[in-house]
């Protein structure tokens, strides 16, 4: 457990593997019963705010969507007294509002992942557990980085629905449509079973999803790594002026 109390986590996902501007104290090692997780916890201080980071991807962006170990992620950010997590994802804008660059805050969450490790309660249990996940993000941390958001001046999006999907491949423009006709508003691989885990061990979490890119068949033109890239430069910047200003 850390001594100094750690404001908030942030778990960056593709494009935010290192936040600029953190002043790094430290990084830990933490062993879980779930294994290894995907790097060692990096601890500093931003905006006057002590915080810790982890990259989900590893910190050399390694370690895919589906063989991510979530469990030992969660568990070994709530071993050391994170009690608020900011997920950081890079996603596809399906509908019309989720334009390219822009920052989201969704509220909703359907999963289309499967084969992962999704439960702390799974193994050694004297009854069946189960958790309410109707709000599977923290209203309350929510609102604080929708605050955080018009202090830095960012138009911010309130609300949506991430379809989380296996990955590591993008979708076909056929699964995009039924995303849409399922009510999903962005596309990614990471919320699941990431925030269905954190409301396990009773964390706060919320996610800030970066628009990477139009989902596919969205435009007529090819998705690539190029124009993800240049999206997630500007979309990240935008991001970190948010971390510098929010307080939870």
């Amino acid at each position: 457990m850390s001594e100094t109390k750690i404001a908030f986590a942030v778990i960056g996902g593709t494009g935010l593997t290192a936040i600029e501007g953190l002043e790094v104290i430290h990084r830990e090692v933490v062993h879980t019963p779930y294994g290894e997780p995907s790097g060692q916890i990096t601890h500093g201080v931003i905006g006057e705010k002590r915080i810790a980071f982890l990259a989900r991807h590893g910190y050399t962006h390694n370690i895919p969507p589906h063989r991510i170990n979530y469990r030992a992620n969660i568990w070994a950010l709530h071993s050391i007294g994170v009690k608020n997590v900011v997920a950081v994802g890079a996603v596809g804008g399906i509908t019309a509002q989720m334009t390219p660059q822009s920052l989201v805050i969704p509220n909703q969450i359907i999963d289309y992942t499967y084969g992962r490790a999704h439960t702390f309660f799974d193994e050694g249990l004297t009854s069946v557990t189960h958790i309410d996940f109707s709000q599977p993000y923290c209203t309350e941390l929510r609102q604080a980085l929708l605050a955080a958001g018009k202090q830095a001046q960012l138009d911010l999006i309130d609300g949506g629905t991430y379809a989380a999907t296996q990955g590591p491949r993008l979708e076909s423009a056929a699964e995009i449509l039924r995303l849409e006709r399922d009510g999903c508003d962005l596309v990614g691989m990471t919320a699941m079973p990431e925030a269905a885990l954190a409301k396990e061990l009773g964390l706060s979490y919320a996610s800030c999803s970066v628009v990477a890119n139009w989902a596919a068949g969205k435009t007529l033109s090819e998705i690539t790594m190029q124009v993800i890239h240049q999206n997630l430069i500007i979309g990240m910047e935008r991001l970190r002026k948010l971390l510098k200003v929010l307080d939870c």
